[in-house]
């Protein structure tokens, strides 16, 4: 674990496919980067990435029965008084499992920073299973 603003983070990454592989943002970074930006409501229906593959499109992990319950484990922990980061267009970069979290809740939102322009990638072309987890 890491403290980032006070506030122990566990090693943790945003992925997206690119052209040019897979891309890893440092979740902690983007805390980081984006604690000063202004917090938003959304709306949770407007968060497309609730209907798609968020986690499992990306290393070895596969949807079996004990990563769901670890999931489920990390959004009954996940704390809805700190805001999702999404990138310049909308989509999640950390927060999914607090979405979750808000929709098993029955909310309609939750609070938000965005970046303007998305950081650039802390890792391309990269293997999530290589990557730094201390």
């Amino acid at each position: 674990m890491a403290k980032v603003e006070g506030v122990d983070i566990r090693p943790q990454y945003h992925f997206r496919k690119t052209s040019t592989g897979l891309w890893a943002w440092d979740v902690r970074r983007l805390i980081t980067l984006s604690h000063s930006f202004p917090v938003t409501s959304v709306q949770l229906q407007k968060i497309d990435e609730i209907d798609k593959n968020h986690w499992y499109f990306a290393g070895a992990v596969e949807p079996t029965p004990r990563s769901i319950i670890e999931h489920a484990d990390l959004m009954d922990a996940a704390d809805l008084s700190y805001p999702i980061i999404l990138d310049s267009v909308g989509r999640v970069m950390d927060g999914m499992h607090r979405v979750c979290k808000a929709y098993r809740l029955g909310r309609e939102h939750i609070d938000a920073v965005q970046f303007a322009i998305d950081p650039e990638p802390d890792y391309v072309d990269c293997d999530p299973d290589e990557l730094p987890y201390d």
